[in-house]
C-alpha cells in the first residue's frame, strides 16, 4: 500500500468513483482503492444531509475494516437535492428523463458527505464527517436535448443523471458554491481535514500527468 510523503501513513479512498480517484492524484495524493460493500438507501424521515453523511460513514468504516490498521480511510456519499427529494443515480433511461424533466430550468442543490477515518495527527483513532451543499440551476432543458443526452450513456452512473464536467456542462447556467463538490468530492474542505486533522498533506507529485 502506498504511503504519504511522511512515509508513516497509508489512505485509502473507499470509493469506486473515477472522479474522486482522478482529484486526489491531481493533488498528489498516494493511495490504494477499495470500494465499500455498503448499501445506499435513505430510511424514513432522513433528510440529504443527514443521508449522505450517514452513508459516507458506513463506507469508511466498512472499508476500515478491510485494510491494514492505522490507514487514513476517505469515504463520500453525493446526491442531488431538488425540493427536499433526494435523486441518486438512475435506475432506468425513464428514470433518468424524468430527472432531467424535473432538474430543468430549476435551482437545486448537490449535497456530498465526506468522512475520514483513521488514526489523527495524534495516534488516536478519529472520525472526521462533515457535508457540502452546492446550489445548481439548470437551464430550460427540451425533450429532445434530454433524450440525446441519455443516448450518450453518460447519466446513468451520476447522481440526478447528470455529470457537470461531462456533456452536461452546457446545460448548467450557474452554481453557486463548491465546483468540486458538485463533481463529488469538496476538495477544499477534504484537504483542510486530511492536514490539519490527520497530517496528510496533498504532494502535487505527478499532478500534470494525472
Amino acid at each position: 500500500m502506498d504511503t504519504t510523503n511522511s512515509g508513516t501513513r497509508s489512505v485509502v479512498l473507499a470509493s469506486a468513483s473515477p472522479r474522486r480517484r482522478g482529484f486526489l492524484h491531481q493533488l498528489g495524493y498516494h493511495f490504494e482503492v477499495v470500494t465499500p460493500a455498503t448499501e445506499e438507501k435513505a430510511r424514513p424521515g432522513e433528510g440529504p444531509t443527514d443521508y449522505v453523511l450517514r452513508n459516507a460513514r458506513e463506507k469508511s468504516a466498512d472499508v476500515a475494516g478491510r485494510v491494514a490498521p492505522g490507514a487514513v480511510v476517505i469515504a463520500a456519499d453525493t446526491v442531488v437535492v431538488l425540493r427536499g427529494r433526494i435523486m441518486e443515480k438512475p435506475r432506468s433511461a425513464n428514470d433518468a428523463h424524468e430527472m432531467l424533466r424535473s432538474l430543468s430550468g430549476q435551482v437545486h442543490q448537490v449535497v456530498t458527505g465526506f468522512c475520514v477515518r483513521g488514526p489523527d495527527r495524534a495516534g488516536a483513532p478519529a472520525v472526521r464527517a462533515q457535508a457540502v451543499s452546492t446550489d445548481v440551476e439548470f437551464k430550460e432543458l427540451a425533450d429532445a436535448e434530454i433524450d440525446a443526452y441519455i443516448r450518450s450513456g453518460e447519466p446513468m452512473d451520476k447522481a440526478g443523471a447528470y455529470a457537470i464536467q461531462g456533456r452536461a456542462a452546457y446545460m448548467i447556467r450557474q452554481i453557486r458554491g463548491s465546483y468540486t463538490n458538485v463533481v463529488g468530492l469538496p476538495l477544499t474542505e477534504l484537504v483542510e481535514v486530511l492536514a490539519d486533522e490527520f497530517g496528510v498533506e496533498p504532494t502535487f507529485q505527478g499532478a500534470a500527468g494525472a
